[in-house]
């Protein structure tokens, strides 16, 4: 039978803290009483991720993992969210697993108050203690949403919660991959009227990023490009 939860992590060379999170997480899990599945989405690891997430899976039935050969943040969690079974999906980062967002978003969508939460880091109330350059980055990358797409929220990036029926068809809908991706799910959720909610994190990563940030301009820009002329544009 289909779970109550899952739980998606896309997963990038993460052999120093993979199993002691999964296990953290699977404890709070059950320590709530979930019905749950966790995937995680492992993408073009170069270290011991995979031997440590077959282990770990062939140990719990509950814990599923999958490779993708090229590391691609957004590939991975879009395959992700297509293999879950649960009513409700949950998208976490492997370096947070906070699971007071999980006791504040799934109450919400159990009630119906919600399609789709969003974790914000910059919304009033919200505790964000990464690196100022970090922060600087989230404000900056919120702010060419709002010019290019008409983004209204405050954050798009980070810890998700949806039921999946609703949000399927959005899923399909979406063009683009690495970090934007996520970017993108929240604003076709948002453009498709869905009730997307905001509420706000106490942030504090378990360790430093796994791709240094101005890497990941280029690919931010041309795919933030490239959503402007698929939304605005073309109307899709």
């Amino acid at each position: 039978m289909a779970p109550h939860l899952t739980v998606v992590i896309p997963v990038y060379n993460e052999e120093s803290i993979i199993a002691s999170a999964a296990e953290e997480l699977r404890q709070g899990l059950e320590a709530r009483g979930l019905d749950y599945e966790i995937i995680f989405a492992e993408n073009g690891s170069r270290d011991a991720t995979p031997a440590i997430l077959e282990e770990l899976c062939a140990k719990n039935p509950r814990l599923r993992w999958f490779h993708s050969e090229t590391p691609n943040y957004g590939v991975a969690l879009k395959a992700g969210i297509l293999k879950a079974r649960g009513t409700y999906v949950i998208c976490d980062e492997i370096d947070l697993c906070d699971l007071t967002f999980y006791d504040a978003a799934l109450p919400r969508l159990e009630r119906g108050e919600a399609d789709m939460v969003v974790g914000s880091k910059a919304a009033k109330g919200a505790s964000d203690q990464r690196p100022l350059i970090r922060r600087a980055a989230t404000r900056v990358h919120n702010k060419l949403l709002k010019v290019a797409l008409g983004f209204q929220g405050t954050d798009t990036h980070g810890l998700k919660a949806f039921r999946r029926e609703a949000l399927l068809p959005v899923i399909q809908k979406c063009v683009v991959d690495m970090d934007v991706f996520a970017s993108e799910f929240v604003i076709r959720a948002w453009r498709e009227g869905l009730r997307v909610v905001e509420i706000p994190i106490q942030l504090q990563e378990k360790r430093q990023p796994s791709i240094h940030l101005f890497k990941r301009v280029p690919n931010v820009l041309k795919n933030v490009g490239k959503l402007f002329y698929v939304i605005r544009v073309r109307g899709t």
